[in-house]
């Protein structure tokens, strides 16, 4: 028996990885982190790799990743499945959980085992309510992504199984790299983020100048990234953008609503600045500055300046 992992991600298979070794001792399972192709040097395992052969691609469309998985778990029987709860993820998980005819449950930011059940904590409500979910083993679950830090050891041995040819329904005609920018909010160990307070674009400056000051990143509230297009969505903080635990989170004329809360409420500090008092985000901080952005930001930065 076996606790399988996947992710199209090299990295979010690093962090399914970490997840792994919270059920793999209950279930007396090692970890096998999941490659399809071929090796992938990225990717790493507590225990071992199991590189299914037989698709001619190390990045195959969800349904040949689910087909590939499956043909190897009916040979196999691993006792769990956790894949990175990615768009192409949730895709394979649903795909593989109806192929195996095994529950599946998705979005955990944490999971564990009795050695029968597999057990999740995700968040319901827009983050307002943790909800425990479970099901019997054998099963499937997604992983959040940053719920785990990265794993970073070495696998102790390759295996690998023949899955067979599978053909793709689907045909690509052209591939576009999607323009990214750099920054990497779930390293970031202070971030500064905006919000609808921010009066225009051209004012970001000086909050992007503040975080480089303090070292960190800047991000966003949803309206920034999704309504206005100011900044890119890996921007995004939130329930549907990205999940952040830094050591400092500013909140920046953000109001504070539940969805913005669900990804950085984990934070180990936040502070806020917001010009209404009853602002929500002050319900979820540990400092408030009930003060306009544009005198207190320029007051900060003087402060950073003061001290050489």
């Amino acid at each position: 028996m076996s606790v399988w992992v996947y992710s199209e991600s090299e990295g979010i298979s690093d962090e399914v990885a970490s997840a792994a070794l919270d059920i793999s001792e209950p279930t007396s399972a090692g970890p096998s982190v999941i490659d399809i192709g071929q090796v992938r040097d990225g990717t790493h395992s507590a225990g071992d790799k199991l590189v299914l052969k037989g698709p001619p691609s190390t990045e195959p469309p969800p349904q040949v990743a689910a087909e590939a998985i499956f043909r190897a778990a009916k040979e196999l029987r691993p006792a769990s499945i956790l894949i990175g709860a990615t768009r192409n993820g949730r895709e394979v998980a649903s795909r593989l959980a109806a192929k195996l005819r095994v529950g599946c449950l998705s979005d955990a930011f944490k999971v564990s085992c009795d050695g029968q059940n597999l057990f999740a904590e995700r968040n319901v409500y827009a983050g307002k309510v943790v909800a425990m979910v479970t099901c019997p083993l054998p099963s499937i679950a997604t992983v959040k992504v940053g719920a785990y830090p990265r794993l970073g050891s070495t696998p102790k041995e390759t295996r690998e199984v023949d899955v067979g040819q599978i053909d793709s329904q689907v045909r690509v005609l052209r591939r576009e790299k999607k323009v990214v920018g750099s920054v990497d909010l779930k390293s970031a160990r202070v971030i500064v983020s905006a919000g609808r307070g921010v009066k225009k674009r051209e004012d970001l400056a000086m909050l992007a100048d503040l975080a480089k000051e303090m070292q960190g990143a800047l991000g966003c509230s949803r309206p920034l990234s999704s309504d206005l297009g100011w900044l890119p969505e890996e921007h995004h903080i939130g329930l549907t953008g990205v999940t952040v635990k830094p050591d400092l989170y500013l909140a920046v004329g953000i109001s504070g609503q539940l969805q913005h809360v669900a990804g950085m409420k984990d934070s180990k500090i936040v502070a806020a600045i917001n010009t209404d008092k009853d602002a929500p985000i002050f319900q979820a901080s540990d400092y408030g500055i009930v003060g306009d952005l544009y005198q207190v930001i320029p007051a900060i930065r003087r402060a950073f300046t003061s001290r050489g």
